[in-house]
């Protein structure tokens, strides 16, 4: 059900536009982010309804990409995907490359252990950052989720 109140962040703003213009059921809808787009996707998903979430090369917060040491979130880490991951009802698929040279791939196994409803991950062996969709598997699991995991929802 689509609020009537104002939006609380452009997210939501663009979400509430989507389903009011083109009559989209919020069931419908899979939130997919890549990298730095899953900060605002885990947000959405972790404030509305959503079908699923697919997070390609996510991170865990802003802070732990500059500063790997860091272990928990400070109030001015505009990007903490850590702390609104558990938030995220709907199954959540994670894919990310073991060799990802700019969020590291612990980065994507973190955000995995603590989603409330995981999909079994796609970790691309070998793969970086910015080659993860080159790699069969890639568009192989998106498919097999979308087809098959979806469904018996």
């Amino acid at each position: 059900m689509i609020s009537p109140g104002e939006p609380m962040s452009p997210t939501g703003d663009a979400r509430c536009f989507c389903l009011r213009s083109y009559g989209v059921r919020p069931e419908s809808v899979i939130v997919y982010g890549q990298s730095i787009g899953t900060v605002p996707s885990v947000d959405l998903a972790s404030r509305y309804e959503s079908a699923a979430v697919i997070l390609h090369s996510p991170l865990t917060s802003g802070m732990r990409v500059a500063f790997p040491d860091t272990k928990k979130t400070y109030c001015f880490d505009a990007f903490p995907n850590i702390d609104k991951i558990s938030k995220v009802t709907s199954p959540v698929l994670v894919i990310h490359g073991t060799e990802d040279e700019v969020i590291d791939f612990s980065h994507g196994l973190a955000l995995y252990e603590r989603c409330q409803r995981p999909v079994e991950p796609l970790w691309v062996e070998g793969a970086g950052h910015n080659d993860v969709e080159l790699y069969g598997q890639y568009l192989e699991r998106l498919k097999q989720f979308v087809a098959h995991e979806l469904v018996n929802l």
